[in-house]
């Protein structure tokens, strides 16, 4: 009988890492040994031959290799050992927050679970998670074979039921599902503020209460969305998009939800770039100016009516409409920004009446009191002319729809006002709306230097007590 030796390493499959323990024996049988730290193992004094060695360890599939023993040489053999299928899975994730069934607030969630033994298990846990809106087809992968036991769902809907699940895997590949969990989206917030932002280029629509903590971007397309208007019934918002390559009139839902297209005529002109329309009292139409044409529409996109030409070489703009008197006041322009006349008219069109004609400077954003009695509107009172449609000292005047009880608020010279309340200079105050109640202006504040970042402001009708709302906003309604 002649002999030889035979020396080996096992490795994982996955790893490359040397395996420990693993029993090592062969076919014809010889000394039955195992593995040490590194993963070696000796075989001394084996028949020469041919020889089968099988390699077993708990979690890995067997492995047999054959090799040939010669007479007083040492063979050389390396194993790979692959993690069987039929690993042991691991518990299910446990502790889910929110809670399952919880009501949350939305539209962001933090998810959150637990793995069971984590401190033993961690390292090689993975975790993938699936989110599912009720209701829908909507599916949504937030995770996958992440190390992370939490994860942000964002933009999600309100008032809506969610389910989710989190799916376990060990280094081994084998898998548990947690239990399938559920949470509800609270209400839509009554977020009674609209406005446009420029973020990194972009303009977008968002909505927010006072303070700002329930802020809400509506908008999320490449296109620049700006003046948004609530309808007088609360239920959709109106905007201005240049989507199509030109300013066209949209209406979504208040949660930023089935935005629609109405108008197919661009809401363009001389300075009119999207901003110059308004909602009926009603809620029920839309009014809106294109070049030298202003036209009715109903809210759904139907029933285009042209109402009224403007003026030779001139084109409308900026406008309102009031339930008091059923009236319309509509902003005319030359080829000049600084060329600037007020009209009112009635809503068929007729009674074509000046309001204000072509005062110095810009005159800009005609609406009404919530009464109807008064006409709010800006003016440049520099009266500043450079052709490029800057202003330098834009005020906000209120005054009876005949011309007469002028208040300057942007001074502060109305009754119980006083200097202190007044704009500061090198700003203008602009786009000015009368608040709800009738009891406030809210408008934009920004300097008189190109490319100054806007801020919303309100303002009481006498001039005092001006408090900013928003940083970075612009076009703001407040319903």
């Amino acid at each position: 009988m002649y002999y030889g030796n035979v020396s080996g390493v096992l490795r994982d499959a996955r790893t490359n890492q040397p395996l420990a323990n693993v029993a090592i024996s062969t076919t014809p049988a010889t000394s039955a040994v195992v593995t040490d730290a590194q993963g070696s193992f000796l075989l001394e004094r084996v028949p020469t031959g041919r020889l089968a060695i099988t390699a077993s360890k708990t979690e890995y599939q067997p492995a047999t290799t054959t090799i040939t023993v010669e007479e007083n040489q040492t063979a050389q053999v390396a194993i790979i050992l692959t993690k069987s299928q039929t690993a042991t899975a691991p518990a299910a994730p446990t502790r889910p927050a929110p809670a399952d069934q919880a009501n949350v607030p939305g539209p962001d969630v933090t998810l959150e679970w637990h793995p069971v033994r984590p401190a033993l298990l961690s390292d090689s846990l993975r975790y993938d998670v699936l989110l599912y809106e009720s209701n829908s087809t909507v599916r949504r992968q937030l995770l996958t074979n992440s190390r992370d036991t939490t994860v942000r769902a964002t933009g999600l809907q309100y008032n809506t039921t969610y389910f989710w699940q989190v799916t376990i895997r060990n280094g081994s590949g084998a898998a548990t599902r947690s239990n399938l969990w559920s949470f509800t989206t609270g209400a839509l917030p009554d977020n009674r503020y609209l406005f446009a932002r420029e973020v990194n280029g972009n303009t977008d629509i968002y909505s927010s209460n006072t303070t700002g903590s329930m802020l809400l971007r509506l908008t999320t397309s490449a296109s620049v969305e700006t003046a948004p208007r609530l309808s007088p019934n609360r239920d959709r918002i109106a905007y201005a998009s240049n989507a199509t390559g030109q300013y066209q009139l949209y209406t979504m839902n208040r949660d930023g939800s089935d935005q629609r297209q109405i108008t197919q005529l661009p809401v363009e002109g001389y300075f009119n770039f999207g901003t110059g329309y308004c909602w009926s009292p009603d809620g029920s139409q839309l009014l809106y100016s294109s070049y030298n044409k202003l036209y009715r529409i109903n809210r759904d996109g139907t029933g285009l009516t042209l109402i009224a030409t403007a003026p030779a070489e001139r084109h409308f703009r900026e406008c309102d409409w009031t339930s008091q008197g059923n009236r319309i006041v509509v902003q005319t322009v030359g080829v000049s920004v600084y060329d600037s006349e007020l009209y009112y008219l009635k809503p068929d069109g007729t009674g074509l009446t000046l309001a204000i004609g072509n005062l110095p400077g810009r005159l800009d954003s005609p609406s009404f009191s919530v009464d109807g009695r008064r006409l709010l509107y800006t003016r440049d009172v520099d009266g500043y002319d450079d052709g490029t449609g800057r202003q330098l000292n834009a005020h906000i005047f209120s005054q009876l729809l005949d011309g007469s009880n002028l208040v300057d608020i942007s001074a502060g010279t109305g009754s119980g006002a006083s200097a202190a309340n007044s704009k500061p200079l090198g700003f203008n105050d602009v786009l000015p709306h009368y608040a709800p109640d009738g009891s406030k202006v809210i408008f934009v504040q920004v300097n008189n230097v190109a490319r100054s970042v806007p801020e919303v402001w309100i303002v009481d009708l006498n001039g005092a007590n001006r408090m900013r709302l928003f940083e970075n906003a612009t076009y703001p309604d407040w319903k």
